[in-house]
């Protein structure tokens, strides 16, 4: 009891009769008796002011329960004060999470965004729509078009885009100084994707396509594969030999080789041969399709480089805008695709089906109006402008497909 007194150093006596309101009252500690404990001067003296609102109570100078002093100085802790604290450590680790969660999905979509602009999604549109169109002139009847045909079909779009994803990286990492002036949103030059990462990405793409090209095995395949990407890096690496994007000539090759011809020739002989099982044969439709797909990609490659003149002077890289100038190459590009329309539309009038005749003629005369009326609104000076139109005719290229299968 008396140790116990020594857990606070003052306390107030309960009123007494005796004792008026106000007065002090001296009580000596018997602490001071006590081996030395606390203070052991006997002059030591607590002073206790005398108050109805007392913490320890005395009366007749004897002091109260132990258990109640102890109850009232260390009260025991309420119900709901663990489960708080509990709460408040799990809200902290839940909100911890949510900041961890967030931060990597924002890491992630971010990411995904910029391999999304690396890749160039539009080549992705004329590789799938070129596979399918060219996968399909081979048919000769509605019983040819069987589930394994359909699945067959399908196998090569996979690998194809991956390679191309190749050939657009390695492009990429060839030109960052040319895309620091010319495009400077492009991922590898705005710092999204690292260089590191880029040449990740070239490498399993690469590596990934020709594993699933030669699963598939059909030799079309993967000899289109294979010389996809030895033009793909022919045309960017600037290497000696290489870096054919250097010269019109060996540019306009790659592209025709590797867009154009590539686009449509292995896939139909991977049909034909491979899939229906059937011998080859040339058919009008197909070298009709091969030399429409080998026009386009020669306009392609021309247009893509109007709005890079600037950054590609600065470079030493002498592309036709370069030498001939944007107003030229515009009405050179322009030109070509007007007279092969006229070409397809002529073509359409010896057709011996009637059906076909009229969609080749009339397809191919809407088309050339459009496309000459596009080319009367293009500023060359606005590269957003050059870089619309360059998507149109991608546009006019996927239309291409679909009327190629009306030619008889």
């Amino acid at each position: 009891m008396l140790l116990q007194m020594n857990l606070c150093s003052s306390f107030s006596l309960k009123y007494h009769p005796l004792q008026q309101n106000g007065t002090v009252k001296t009580f000596q500690s018997p602490l001071t008796q006590i081996y030395g404990l606390a203070n052991r001067r006997e002059s030591n003296k607590y002073s206790v002011k005398g108050s109805i609102q007392s913490s320890f109570c005395l009366t007749n100078n004897k002091i109260g329960n132990n258990e109640d002093m102890m109850n009232r100085y260390h009260k025991p802790l309420k119900k709901s004060t663990v489960p708080m604290a509990l709460q408040d450590d799990s809200a902290t680790k839940s909100q911890n999470e949510n900041i961890v969660s967030t931060s990597f999905l924002d890491f992630l979509t971010k990411k995904l965004d910029a391999f999304y602009r690396l890749s160039r999604p539009y080549a992705w549109t004329s590789i799938i729509v070129g596979i399918l169109s060219s996968s399909l002139l081979p048919i000769q009847s509605l019983a040819d078009l069987t589930p394994t045909f359909l699945i067959e079909v399908l196998k090569p779009i996979v690998p194809s885009i991956m390679m191309n994803i190749f050939v657009v990286a390695i492009n990429q990492l060839s030109d960052i100084a040319i895309d620091k002036v010319n495009k400077p949103n492009l991922p590898l030059v705005s710092g999204d994707i690292s260089i590191g990462e880029a040449i990740a990405i070239a490498v399993i793409s690469t590596l990934t396509s020709l594993a699933m090209g030669v699963m598939l095995r059909s030799p079309p395949l993967v000899i289109a594969l294979i010389l996809r990407c030895i033009l793909g890096a022919a045309y960017s690496i600037d290497l000696p030999l290489l870096r054919w994007k250097a010269s019109p000539l060996m540019a306009a090759v790659a592209i025709v080789i590797g867009n154009g011809i590539n686009n449509v020739l292995p896939y139909f002989l991977h049909v034909q041969k491979y899939v229906l099982g059937r011998p080859v044969v040339f058919t009008k439709p197909l070298l009709f399709a091969v030399a429409f797909s080998a026009i386009f990609s020669i306009v392609l490659s021309f247009l893509k480089d109007i709005p890079d003149v600037e950054g590609d002077k600065k470079s030493g890289i002498r592309t036709l805008p370069v030498i001939l100038g944007k107003e030229r190459v515009l009405s050179m590009s322009t030109g070509i695709l007007l007279m092969a329309y006229a070409s397809a539309a002529l073509a359409g009038v010896f057709s011996p089906i009637l059906l076909c005749k009229l969609v080749t003629m009339i397809g191919h005369s809407v088309l050339g109006f459009i496309l000459w009326s596009k080319a009367q609104t293009v500023d060359l000076s606005n590269a957003k402008s050059t870089y619309s139109f360059f998507l149109f005719i991608f546009q006019l290229y996927y239309t291409e497909f679909f009327l190629m299968h009306f030619v008889r």
